[in-house]
């Protein structure tokens, strides 16, 4: 037996509780993890509000994290018991979420932590990694692109800024000025004033607009006014429009390339010779969910909270 963070019925993060249940061993193509530590991610806090249309409560939460291989299963010859790993998972599956002291998922799913990096630390990367390599895919950026990116000095810009370089374009992203060094600190190429019109501010340096926005703060429509005819919009939320001038919508859902291993190694590399900066904060025993929560909630985080196991 082992515990988990479960919600019982939606609700706000007072509804948290830890459950135990059985563990199970790892079929073909899976392992089984020691969980060490699990990240507390927005997309928590959906869960906990909204629960799962796909499996009965309760829902165990999480989608990233860190520890070691218990068990592995048939088939199963790249991951080794014993190795430290991270790992990316849907809380919609039978199985739950990352939250768990034991987790059991496919072996594509888990790659070894990168160079470096502590447990905690590398439990911060899966999701918001993948969210990042997933949305500048949607957009379809090329080399000599501009990308603009909202909400630069958030964890998530930290990622897509350095992946956006790495494909060969120009990064406006936006950002207080008492933030600026750490955005272009990310590699941002221009730090725009973080303001109440995010268009108007990137129009200033592209003043026929940039092939994509990546909005890590939940501008939505407002941002729409930065991009050019025919570009693209990845949001991070349930926001669908309506767009403008021909300008497409992508909601880089992670659950749909959980089993991205190439993805996984990518990530790992960028954290471990350091152009991704991997910023973990707080850690919470799993009684202690619901403040982590709570805080996650409230925002203005530059970093991720963690739940320790």
């Amino acid at each position: 037996m082992s515990i988990a963070v479960a919600i019982p019925e939606t609700g706000a993060p007072d509804v948290l509780t830890v459950i135990e249940r059985p563990d199970r061993a790892p079929g073909p193509g899976e392992v089984r993890i020691r969980v060490r530590f699990a990240a507390v991610n927005p997309t928590d806090i959906g869960v906990c509000r909204n629960g799962s249309d796909q499996l009965p409560p309760p829902w165990v939460p999480g989608m990233d994290a860190a520890g070691e291989i218990e068990l592995v299963g048939e088939g199963v010859s790249r991951l080794t018991v014993g190795e430290r790993v991270m790992a990316v998972c849907t809380p919609h599956r039978a199985d739950g979420g990352a939250q768990s002291e034991r987790l059991v998922v496919a072996a594509a799913s888990v790659v070894p932590i990168p160079a470096n990096a502590t447990l905690a630390a590398a439990a911060t990367l899966p999701m918001n990694g993948m969210t990042a390599i997933l949305g500048l895919e949607m957009l379809g950026i090329c080399a000599g692109d501009t990308i603009a990116v909202s909400g630069g000095a958030g964890l998530l810009a930290s990622y897509v800024i350095p992946l956006a370089k790495d494909r060969g374009c120009d990064v406006i992203a936006d950002a207080r000025p008492e933030e600026y060094d750490l955005v272009h600190g990310y590699g941002a190429d221009v730090v725009v004033s973080r303001s109440d019109d995010f268009a108007a501010a990137v129009r200033e340096i592209e003043p026929e607009g940039v092939a994509g926005v990546f909005d890590t703060a939940v501008l939505d429509g407002d941002a729409l006014g930065a991009i050019r005819d025919g570009g693209g919009l990845a949001v991070v939320r349930l926001w669908n429009g309506p767009g403008e001038r021909g300008i497409a919508i992508h909601r880089p859902w992670v659950r749909t390339v959980v089993e991205r291993t190439e993805w996984l190694d990518q990530l790992r590399d960028f954290a471990g010779d350091g152009r991704i900066q991997l910023r973990p904060l707080d850690a919470f025993a799993p009684t202690d969910a619901a403040e982590a929560y709570r805080r996650m909630d409230a925002g203005g985080l530059r970093g991720r909270l963690l739940i320790a196991f």
